[in-house]
């Protein structure tokens, strides 16, 4: 009898860390969505120093932390939200070059926060 309670502790136990697992990832790929959509919005900015006057809609003021709702199935108040970090850093002015980092910070169930990373470079228009 207590082997099989064993086992059955055990099978529960594994379930539930498995379940628990598949949970955490779902809401890391709903974060890694949101930062690439942010830098798919950078990516869209006109930036185009040859044209006169010379445009650049690639600064950091365009993107202000921005909170959203992580895309993951919701029922009852298990609502998470994210905030997107947005950093444009120049490289090089010859030839134009920057750098944009998109951080996107979530909680995990209260516990702890976490933070998905994306990174692109972009040249200007041309």
């Amino acid at each position: 009898m207590s082997i099989s309670v064993l086992i059955m502790g055990s099978i529960v136990y594994g379930y539930l860390g498995t379940a628990t697992r598949a949970e955490w990832n779902a809401y890391s790929l709903a974060a890694e969505s949101l930062a690439i959509q942010r830098i798919e919005q950078a990516r869209a900015c006109k930036w185009d120093p040859e044209a006169s006057p010379p445009i650049d809609s690639l600064v950091a003021s365009n993107f202000p932390p921005d909170v959203n709702i992580l895309d993951i199935p919701v029922s009852g108040t298990n609502i998470v939200y994210a905030t997107n970090f947005t950093t444009i850093t120049e490289i090089s002015s010859d030839p134009p070059m920057k750098c944009v980092v998109v951080q996107c910070v979530w909680n995990f169930k209260g516990r702890r926060n976490y933070t998905n990373t994306v990174v692109t470079y972009r040249a200007p228009d041309n």
